[in-house]
């Protein structure tokens, strides 16, 4: 008799020559941008798309010609645009990526143990005590490897992405020479399609905010990091401003530019005074969405004295995600060499055409 584990892997095995077929159990600003992408992917069948409130994102699901599945006991109010219920859905999946609102995450994963898929959560879940839905958090950056054949894995939040995207190189280039990093995460208040959602007229402080141990989950406790959050009236990105502490003298800040140029999802960006120019500029490129997909370095705010090299980079809050978890799909479900995932999903994203013209028009004067 086949065991649970091996059966697993000869699935993953059988599955690298043929179609993975993908269910997004959720369509809010992550979902309908995954499904999407992986509408493009000839590798993948998109199921369909998991929908909860009977609104206007169930029309534009089925204009992008996606199925949409609901929970059994709400059919009839989605008047004749369901395709089925989740439980179906989950019956053609060999995994799930749950959009949901965080915290839904937690509630949906003794369904899909007891209907046997792979799952990927969002960075809205917690890998921590009772309300663990995994122990493992994705950054391709630093643990791809980790992830290859996986069951479930979470991909981490934007700003934890962003983390991993900056701190590796740092890291990779400068050994044990750094001493701790201080981080503070200016976060917005919500993403740029939420236009209906609005926010109070103040900074809103966030005691112990979970971005420094979900990162620690990957990154491990070699580097001292501490990080503080507050939140923004915004909708237009996320921006980290960190302080690097050496145990000597710090490089310069022409040496870390160096650095995040040759850095595959980071822009290193002149004259870019907002996050919203980057936004508006990134909205001509005409992609799907005004997203980037990546950080971008804001090199007028960097600064080298003594021990101690400041940088400001923005965080392109959802966007950066996306491709995260195509590079995480790759690694659970078709256990593929990194390179060869990177290459994959740059056919997709385009990342590094958006770095080089976001480079080019960011340039220095």
């Amino acid at each position: 008799m086949i065991n649970e584990s091996l059966a697993f892997h000869l699935n993953v095995q059988f599955l690298a020559v043929n179609i993975m077929r993908v269910f997004v159990n959720g369509y809010g600003s992550i979902g309908s941008r995954i499904a999407s992408f992986l509408q493009d992917d000839p590798e993948i069948d998109v199921v369909g798309v998991g929908k909860y409130s009977p609104d206007a994102g169930v029309d534009r699901a089925v204009s992008s010609g996606l199925d949409v599945y609901v929970p059994h006991g709400s059919i009839s109010k989605f008047k004749g645009k369901a395709a089925g219920d989740i439980q179906s859905a989950l019956n053609m999946a060999d995994i799930v990526i749950d959009a949901s609102p965080g915290g839904q995450g937690l509630r949906n994963k003794e369904v899909y143990k007891k209907h046997d898929v792979g799952v990927i959560y969002q960075g809205g879940e917690s890998a921590f005590g009772s309300e663990s839905v995994s122990s493992f958090i994705f950054n391709s950056r630093v643990n791809y490897d980790e992830a290859l054949g996986r069951r479930d894995a979470i991909q981490g939040s934007c700003n934890v992405t962003g983390l991993g995207r900056i701190i590796e190189p740092l890291r990779e280039r400068y050994t044990n020479d750094i001493k701790r990093l201080d981080i503070t995460l200016i976060r917005r208040w919500a993403d740029i399609e939420q236009t209906s959602k609005s926010f109070p007229d103040t900074i809103q402080l966030t005691p112990n905010p979970h971005h420094a141990d979900d990162a620690r989950v990957y990154l491990g406790d070699e580097i001292p990091l501490y990080v503080r959050s507050v939140k923004v009236p915004t909708r237009q990105m996320h921006l980290h401003i960190m302080d690097i502490r050496f145990q000597g003298e710090a490089p310069s800040t022409d040496d870390i530019h160096r650095l995040f140029a040759a850095e595959k999802g980071v822009a290193v960006l002149h004259g870019a005074a907002d996050t919203k120019q980057i936004r508006d500029f990134a909205n001509t490129m005409k992609y799907n969405f005004t997203d980037t997909n990546m950080v971008h370095i804001h090199t007028e705010m960097s600064a080298s004295r003594g021990d101690t090299v400041q940088i400001a980079y923005s965080d392109d809050q959802t966007g950066i995600v996306i491709p995260e978890n195509h590079m995480l799909l790759q690694a659970m479900m078709l256990q593929r060499p990194y390179k060869d995932a990177v290459r994959h999903t740059e056919s997709l994203f385009h990342m590094e055409q958006r770095k080089h013209i976001l480079e080019r028009h960011f340039a220095p004067a």
